[in-house]
């Protein structure tokens, strides 16, 4: 199986005020992580993964106003590459990108998407986080964390003389 980059390259923090900046109908889709204080967690924590697809940050943040804090941040992350792809491969890039870094990071406010990732879409996912990432892990594969199984081998290597 062919192993699929998704680089993503992180921007932040925002706060609620910065929101609306972040809405141009060209770029301002991808990722976003949530942070805030949690009482069994600390302060500061990663809170919440979600996904800006088919509408901007700006729109797709707002719609969790209802639970939202004052002091909470936001990061952002674009996918890029050497190339823009398609509408539908963008979309499928997020929604993958979304899914595994979800399951891997388990922010304590992703309760209902935790255990839903799918391994058949995201598997062959490798994803690259640049820029500011905050506490999401540099570089996270689905074969390591999905498929680990797979890699396992009991054969050690042995030297032959």
């Amino acid at each position: 199986m062919v192993i699929e980059v998704i680089q993503i390259k992180w921007e932040g923090p925002f706060f609620i005020e910065d929101l609306k900046s972040l809405n141009n109908d060209k770029i301002d889709y991808g990722i976003y992580q949530i942070y805030g204080n949690h009482l069994v967690y600390g302060e500061n924590v990663l809170l919440y993964i979600g996904q800006a697809n088919e509408q901007t940050f700006f729109t797709r943040i707002r719609q969790h106003y209802y639970w939202l804090e004052d002091d909470f941040s936001f990061y952002i992350g674009r996918l890029s590459g050497q190339d823009t792809p398609s509408y539908e491969i963008w979309h499928n890039k997020i929604s993958a990108a979304e899914q595994l870094l979800i399951h891997i990071h388990a922010p304590s406010y992703n309760t209902a998407n935790i255990n839903s990732v799918n391994a058949d879409i995201v598997g062959h996912i490798h994803i690259f986080n640049i820029g500011k990432y905050k506490s999401l892990l540099p570089e996270v594969s689905g074969r390591r964390w999905l498929k680990e199984i797979e890699m396992l081998s009991d054969n050690v290597y042995r030297y032959n003389e």
